[in-house]
Parts: C-alpha cells; structure tokens; sequence
C-alpha cells in the first residue's frame, strides 16, 4: 500500500514537472530523443519525460547588440575608431537554435567585416558625412546575410566616430577658420546693408528737401500771382468805378498817364508808350503852355541897377 502511494506521488510529480508554460514574446525548441520536433509558442505545453527535452529557449523581443570600438582604416588611409549599435530580433526559433553555434557572436563579427568594406570605400569627409548611407547599407547587408540564422536586422547605427587626434585638432582649427569667415562675410553683409540703408535714407531725405521747397515756391510763385491778380482786378474795379461815374476821358488819360508813370518807378524797366498816351502828352503840354496851368515855374527876379553918385549933390549932403 504504502508503495503504490509513493508510485502515484513520483508520478505526480513527473507530470507536473513536465508541464511547462511558455511566456508571450518567447518560443521553445523542443527536441524528442536529439531530434528537432516541435516549437512551443506562448502557453501552457506537457512534455514527454524522458524523451522529450527543451533545447532552446528563445525571445522574440527586439534586442540591441552594442560592438565595441573597433579601428577602421578610410580610403586616404586615415585610421578610426568606429562602434556601431544594431537592433534585431529572432522570427524563427527553429533557425536560430540550428542556423549558427553562436548567432550573437556571428552577426558582430559579420558587422565589423561589412563596416570595414563601407568605409574603405569612402574618404575621412565622406565618412563623417554619409552616416544615413553607411546605415542604411548595413542594414540591408546585415538583415541579408541573417536571414538563415532566423535573426531580423531592424536597424544600424554608427554609435561613435573617433578619428586620430592630430586630425581632430586639424578639424577644430578648419572648423575655427571657417566660422571666422563667417563670421567676417556676416560683418561685411551687415556693413553693407547699413550703408545701403543709410544710403536711402539721404536719398529720401534729399527728395524729401526738394520736393518742400519746389511746395515752397509753388506756393510762394500762387500768392504772388494771386496777389497780383487782386491789385489788378483792384484797378479795374477803380476803373469800372470811375467809368460808371460818368468820369470823361482827360481823367483816365491821367489815369493811363499815372499808370505809366509808376510802373517806370521799377529798375530795369522798359516802357512802350501806346500812341493815345503820347497824343495825351503832347495836348496836356500845349494845354498848360496856352493857359499857364501846371506852369509851377517862377518868374525870374528884376535886376537891380546899382545907383551912381551925383557929384553936384553929394557934396551938400556931407
């Protein structure tokens, strides 16, 4: 009795350790008496005991292999220190476990061998400038060559590109002379656009000047014009008056003859007398020479005749 319940217990104890349960994201290789059989996915799975055996346990979760620095020698033979970063991931448990003894150590090594042929191609500038290009090309290399080993290259990236340090302080004084040119060419550009600006600002400032002074006269050149046209509109008004007051024509040929008469009062000026006015002249002159009007001019004084001495008489007197 007592033998039966330690055969019921071992086997209980058999069954339940040969129940298994797979975790979600991982598979399991199961191999029965040294042969492939089977791929436990996620879940809950019994093995057989004694024959059946688990022989890989596999994630399939995207996984990240980080390779050391490693020297990489350019085409213009300059030597540097390149580490790359690759991210992959296992879509066949059945590849992985029986395509490589060691398919970590195979895919960096198979890195390291394709980064140097990339960048023996390439010249130290192209190098530091064709990071998307080197990646995108060992992604496709990578991912190639990995698909019998059941791994699924995602992505590569150059971590870090350390080249020798006489070259580095090359680069630094080249990256110094050329932020100095920039910044020369920026102090040239901004000069020159200060001279320009300023350039305009005269520019406007003299139009500006000129067109004020051409209002200036324009409006100085209208009053004077109305100005005169007021004095005269004034003189014809005078007229007008005088006409309608029944004034005969001596008083405008006097009238005409003042006229003249103010307008020789201007220097530089040249008179053109019409015919009637001088007719006027002519009759005003015959006129006070007649009649002795207008003739301001005074008579000359009598001369007196000095008185001689009587000889007869004079001698009485003393």
């Amino acid at each position: 009795m007592i033998i039966a319940i330690i055969i019921v217990v071992l086997i209980l104890l058999i069954v339940l350790c040969n129940i298994k349960v797979v975790p979600q994201a991982h598979e399991f290789v199961i191999e029965f008496l040294g042969k492939y059989k089977t791929t436990w996915e996620a879940g809950i799975h019994f093995k057989v005991p004694f024959f059946e055996r688990i022989a890989r346990k596999v994630t399939l979760k995207e996984q990240v292999l980080d390779s050391p620095p490693q020297p990489v020698i350019t085409k213009d033979n300059v030597t540097m220190q390149i580490d790359t970063v690759i991210y992959y991931s296992i879509f066949d448990a059945k590849l992985y476990a029986y395509g490589a003894v060691n398919p970590i150590s195979a895919l960096e090594n198979l890195a390291a061998t394709t980064l140097r042929n990339l960048v023996g191609e390439l010249e130290l500038d192209g190098t530091l400038t064709s990071r998307d290009t080197i990646n995108a090309k060992m992604t496709e290399i990578l991912d190639e060559a990995t698909d019998k080993w059941g791994i699924k290259v995602t992505r590569v990236e150059l971590k870090n590109i350390i080249p020798p340090a006489e070259i580095q302080n090359a680069m630094e004084k080249q990256m110094k002379a050329e932020r100095d040119r920039r910044e020369t060419m920026l102090q040239a550009e901004g000069h020159k656009a200060a001279a320009i600006t300023r350039a305009e600002g005269d520019k406007q400032a003299m139009i500006l000047a000129a067109e004020g002074e051409r209002d200036a006269r324009i409006a100085k050149a209208e009053g004077e014009a109305k100005a005169i046209f007021l004095s005269k509109k004034a003189e014809a008004d005078g007229l007008k008056a005088l006409k309608d007051a029944g004034v005969d024509e001596a008083v405008l040929e006097l009238k005409k003859y003042e006229a003249l008469v103010s307008m020789s009062n201007g220097k530089a000026s040249k008179i053109i007398v019409p015919t009637d006015a001088v007719n006027m002249t002519k009759q005003n002159v015959m006129f006070s020479e007649t009649t002795g009007l207008g003739d301001v001019t005074q008579p000359a004084p009598d001369e007196v005749t000095p008185k001689k001495d009587d000889p007869c008489c004079d001698k009485f007197k003393k």
